[in-house]
């Protein structure tokens, strides 16, 4: 295996140069999670892309988002098929690229979108071609799937990402890794609180014992919010965004905020938002009300989780690459499949940095090693 690997390896790194050109040219297809047009236009030309390549790539039309994308491969052996999941979308707006546009420095790559997850894309499309052209072979079916919406909670996407899914019995997640390469198996749970209190209006100076502060007694009701967090069991609260009052001569009637809270697995979710739900202002006379709750569940790190981890480590051993484990403060969704049963393995897109950031970038050298990776855990699953 380490053999035929290695040489896998030195297939991809031959075809090095024409695949940072076809990067380049996912980076340039911009695809803002907002931007229906332009998501449509990558999922459009990755489909033609896998098609080339000899796979079946369905576009699943979504008319209040962009469109998701399918693509499939038959693998040697029977069985439930593998999911290798990613999504189309980043959080860069059209008119990015041409401000920042791709560039290569030493053994690096920058561009908008290129770390989250245009190379994870890349990958998909050269396991792809590597199966094509028969120097690679997949153990069970292979089940390409993409969202649209990933990076604005996969609202659209996710009845269709479920439906793919269901059938499948092991997902490999190619969103970016930890720093160092290393895999994701286990992420954070992820909600938001929209935390709204309406007092009593009056003047501040003629009449200030007739009004009920809403700013008030919302303060109260966020310091009980983040005085839940618990660093030891992973649960924090952040109060993001804080809105009140109309002029300070006025007892002010309303106020409001938006809360982000992270927790470790779904239990916990459970109980803090039982918990959230449950608290009650201290002035009678002002009302409270909650919106919201979990939004991305827990990717937790069961015990067939961590068994995919260490099949995917002796893989990576036999490619050449370090592969060590980690968890992410952030939902994907892998925390989806992860959610249905099925075992996901997370961040094993291709090395780099600034995700969200002006330097984000990719590793170069780590596309062929990656690369070969994937298409050597795609065969072990049998």
């Amino acid at each position: 295996m380490s053999l035929v690997l290695q040489e896998l390896r030195g297939y991809f790194e031959r075809s090095l140069s024409a695949d940072l050109a076809l990067l380049q040219a996912l980076v340039n297809l911009e695809s803002c999670s907002d931007d229906k047009c332009g998501v449509d236009a990558l999922a459009a030309f990755l489909a033609l892309e896998f098609r080339r390549r000899g796979a079946a790539a369905a576009i699943l039309e979504i008319e209040s988002g962009g469109n998701a994308l399918e693509a499939r491969w038959p693998g040697e052996c029977p069985g439930p098929a593998v999911m290798v999941l990613g999504h189309l979308d980043t959080v860069w707006p059209a008119g990015t690229v041409a401000r920042r546009p791709f560039r290569i420095e030493n053994d690096k790559a920058f561009g908008p979108g290129i770390f989250d997850m245009k190379a994870g894309i890349l990958l998909c499309l050269l396991a792809c071609r590597a199966f094509h052209e028969g120097v690679a072979h997949p153990g069970r079916d292979v089940v390409f799937f993409f969202t649209p919406d990933e990076e604005t909670g996969t609202a659209h996407g996710l009845p269709l990402l479920e439906a793919a899914a269901r059938p499948c019995d092991t997902v490999l997640c190619l969103e970016p890794p930890l720093p160092g390469g290393k895999a994701k198996t286990s992420r954070k749970g992820v909600g938001q609180f929209h935390v709204a209190v309406e007092g009593i209006a009056a003047h501040a100076g003629l009449d200030h014992e007739r009004g009920a502060n809403a700013i008030v007694e919302l303060s109260r009701i966020v310091i009980q919010m983040q005085e839940m967090t618990d660093y030891g069991s992973g649960v924090t609260f952040s109060v993001g965004t804080v809105r009140g009052g109309i002029a300070v001569s006025v007892v002010p009637a309303y106020a409001e905020a938006a809360v982000d809270f992270r927790f470790v697995t779904r239990e916990q979710g459970r109980f803090l938002e039982e918990r959230v739900r449950g608290l009650r202002p201290s002035d009678a006379r002002c009302r409270l009300a909650v919106t919201g709750g979990i939004e991305r569940p827990p990717l937790e790190r069961t015990r067939e989780v961590a068994a995919l981890y260490e099949k995917a480590r002796s893989i990576a051993a036999a490619v050449g690459m370090p592969f060590g484990e980690g968890s992410s403060g952030g939902g994907s969704d892998g925390s989806f499949t992860a959610a249905m049963g099925k075992p996901t393995l997370d961040g094993l897109g291709v090395d780099g940095g600034g995700a969200h950031a002006e330097d984000e970038h990719i590793v170069i050298p780590d596309i062929p090693r990656r690369a070969a990776f994937l298409c050597g855990l795609l065969r072990s699953m049998r």
